[in-house]
C-alpha cells in the first residue's frame, strides 16, 4: 500500500497531487486532533499549532536561509514547545473550557503575528520560492512523509501504556488518580506530541505554497474542518479521521468544479446528513456492517 502511495506521481498529474498534499495535510490536523480527544480533551487550537509552525518555517527560511525541510522541524519543535508551555498553564481545565482557552491562544497568535513588522504584518511574508522549487512530485512525497509519521505515532500511541492511561483519565480522573496515573504529565505529553505534529503539518503547507499570512495561516477551516473530518471518520482510531480527510477533501474539490459559487452549502448539507446519520463514522458503519455480516 504505501509502495502505491508512493508511485502515484507516475500516473497522476501536478493538479491531482496539489488535491492528495492537501488530503495529507488535513488528514495530519484531523488524526492529531483526534489523539488528543482520546485523552478527553476537547481542542480548537489546531489552527493556532498550525500557524506557529508555519510563521517558524517561513521566518527560518526567509532571515537565516535555513534548508526548508530543516525549517519544518523547527517549526514542529517550536510549536511542541510552545504546547508544553501552554499546557502547564491550561491543561488542568477541562472539556469547553480547555476548548475556548485553545481557541484563544490561537487567536492571540494571530494577532501579535499581524501587528509585527518582521512578520511581514497584515500581508505576511513571501519566500522566494516555494519548498523543492514546487516538484509536484517531491512536494507530494514531503506531505505523504508527514502524513506516514503522523500514522505511525498514532499506531504506536494506540499500541502504548500511554494509550490507556489517557483513556482512564478520560473516563474517571478520580479513579485513574487513584491507580497512579500521572494525570498531568500524561495530558502534557500527548498535548506536546499533537501539537508538534500540526505544527509540523502547517510549516509543510507553508513551505507548499511559499508563503504565509495571519488569516491564511491561522485559517479558522484550519481547526472547523479537520474536526468534521475526524467526526466523519471515526473518532477513536487511526484510519477514521485520515478516511474522512480523504473523503471529504475529494468531494470538497469536486464541487468547487461543479458549483462554484453555492459548494460550500451543499458540502455543508453533506457534512451535517452525514454525522447524523452516521454518529459513529465511517468507520462505527464499517464495523456495524462487520457485526451483521457475521451474524
Amino acid at each position: 500500500m504505501l509502495l502505491a502511495a508512493i508511485s502515484l506521481p507516475k500516473f497522476l498529474g501536478i493538479y491531482y497531487l496539489q488535491i492528495l498534499n492537501i488530503v495529507l495535510i488535513y488528514a495530519v490536523f484531523a488524526l492529531s486532533w483526534d489523539m488528543l480527544m482520546r485523552s478527553g480533551q476537547l481542542s480548537f487550537g489546531i489552527a493556532g499549532f498550525a500557524g506557529i509552525g508555519g510563521y517558524v518555517s517561513v521566518l527560518c527560511s526567509y532571515y537565516f536561509s535555513i534548508n526548508p525541510l530543516l525549517s519544518i522541524l523547527a517549526g514542529s519543535v517550536l510549536a511542541a514547545l510552545v504546547a508544553v508551555l501552554v499546557g502547564a498553564a491550561v491543561l488542568r481545565l477541562r472539556l469547553l473550557y480547555f476548548a475556548i482557552v485553545t481557541l484563544a491562544i490561537g487567536e492571540m497568535f494571530r494577532i501579535v503575528i499581524r501587528n509585527l513588522e518582521f512578520t511581514g504584518g497584515a500581508e505576511g511574508m513571501i519566500l522566494k520560492n516555494a519548498i523543492f522549487n514546487g516538484d509536484a512530485a517531491s512536494t507530494y512525497w514531503l506531505s505523504l512523509a508527514i502524513g506516514v509519521l503522523t500514522i505511525i505515532v498514532s499506531i504506536i500511541f494506540q499500541k502504548s501504556r500511554m494509550r490507556f492511561a489517557l483513556t482512564a483519565i478520560a473516563n474517571d480522573e478520580i479513579v485513574a488518580a487513584s491507580s497512579g496515573v500521572n494525570i498531568f504529565k500524561y495530558l502534557v505529553i500527548i498535548f506536546a506530541i499533537t501539537s508538534g505534529l500540526q505544527g509540523m503539518a502547517g510549516a509543510a503547507y507553508s513551505q507548499l505554497y511559499g508563503s504565509v499570512t495571519p488569516e491564511g495561516q491561522f485559517s479558522g477551516s484550519f481547526t472547523i474542518l479537520p474536526i468534521v473530518m475526524a467526526l466523519f471518520g471515526g473518532l477513536g482510531s487511526t484510519w477514521g479521521p485520515v478516511i474522512g480527510a480523504a473523503i471529504l477533501t475529494i468531494v470538497a474539490e469536486a464541487l468547487k468544479l461543479r458549483i462554484p459559487y453555492g459548494y460550500l452549502l451543499v458540502y455543508g448539507i453533506i457534512m451535517v446528513v452525514a454525522i447524523l446519520w452516521f454518529p459513529g463514522g465511517i468507520m462505527g458503519l464499517i464495523k456495524k456492517i462487520q457485526e451483521k455480516i457475521r451474524n
